[in-house]
Order: structure tokens, then C-alpha cells, then sequence
């Protein structure tokens, strides 16, 4: 497996949710900068409502912008059962119900899901509990992670 495929692949899922981002941002700036948005009357907040829709669209592209600039400073080196869990990481994590998860451990960008090479592919943001938790781990190795007083037990199956 070719983790540079992995990392193009996140790329091209990033580079989408941006666009799509984009397009978003500049329609709340033609909303909001509409005359249509004018306030009627002391109550109508259609334009302050739409500015602030605008505004936030915005920190979502420039977090999306940063996402692809760490990415692209990633190196694609494969893990071998020696090295420990860092940023870059590939894990197959089985859970205590003996249900397998592939894991990439991720600079930002948590939560993003991808089919690859037949599986899918969660990012896991190194500041998550789940992140946090697998750093400086070792294939083999088991974890516990509590997380709202539920704990749940995983075992580390392969680093790549």
C-alpha cells in the first residue's frame, strides 16, 4: 500500500470541501451585499444575519487552506512495528468487540472520512481524545479510552 496515494487522496477530498466552500462564501457575500438585504425596518437583520453566515464561511475556507498546507508539508513514510504512533500514522485499531478501524493519524482535518484501497479511512486529529490517546504507542499495544464515563478498550493491530 502506498501511503502517497492515501495522502493524495485527502488532498483531492480537501481541495473539494474548499471549492465547495468558496462558491459558498462568495454567495452569502452577494447575499449579504444584496439590496435585498437592506434592513426594512430596526428588526429586519436579513443582511447582519447573512454578513455573519459570510464571515464564518470564510474561517471554514481559510481552516481548509491550512489543512492542505499541512498536508502538504506530510511526509508519506510507512511506520514499521517499531516506531512508534506519530502524526502520519496508519492504524488499524480493533475495538473490544472485535470490529477493525483504520485510522490516519492527522495534523487537522479529524473526522474526514475516505474509501482507499478497499476500506475506509478515518483522519483522527492528534488533538482528539482518540489521537491524544494512540501517540507514542506501538503496534500490539492496548489503549483504554475513557470518554464520558463510558471506557472502551482498543488493541493496536498494525502501523503503517
Amino acid at each position: 500500500m502506498e501511503k502517497s496515494e492515501l495522502l493524495h487522496g485527502i488532498k483531492q477530498v480537501l481541495v473539494a470541501e474548499l471549492e465547495t466552500a468558496m462558491n459558498a462564501v462568495n454567495d452569502a457575500h452577494k447575499n449579504a451585499t444584496h439590496s435585498e438585504s437592506k434592513a426594512e425596518n430596526k428588526y429586519d437583520t436579513r443582511g447582519l444575519e447573512a454578513a455573519y453566515l459570510a464571515h464564518g464561511l470564510s474561517n471554514r475556507v481559510q481552516q481548509l487552506q491550512d489543512s492542505l498546507a499541512s498536508f502538504g508539508q506530510l511526509s508519506d513514510r510507512n511506520f514499521s512495528e517499531e516506531d512508534s504512533i506519530q502524526v502520519g500514522a496508519l492504524v488499524l485499531l480493533e475495538d473490544d468487540k472485535e470490529q477493525l478501524r483504520s485510522l490516519f493519524l492527522s495534523p487537522t482535518a479529524g473526522g474526514l472520512k475516505l474509501d482507499w484501497q478497499d476500506q475506509q479511512v478515518t483522519l483522527v486529529s492528534i488533538t482528539a481524545p482518540l489521537g491524544k490517546a494512540l501517540m507514542g504507542h506501538y503496534e500490539g499495544d492496548e489503549i483504554k479510552l475513557t470518554i464520558n464515563g463510558t471506557t472502551q478498550q482498543y488493541c493496536i493491530n498494525k502501523v503503517r
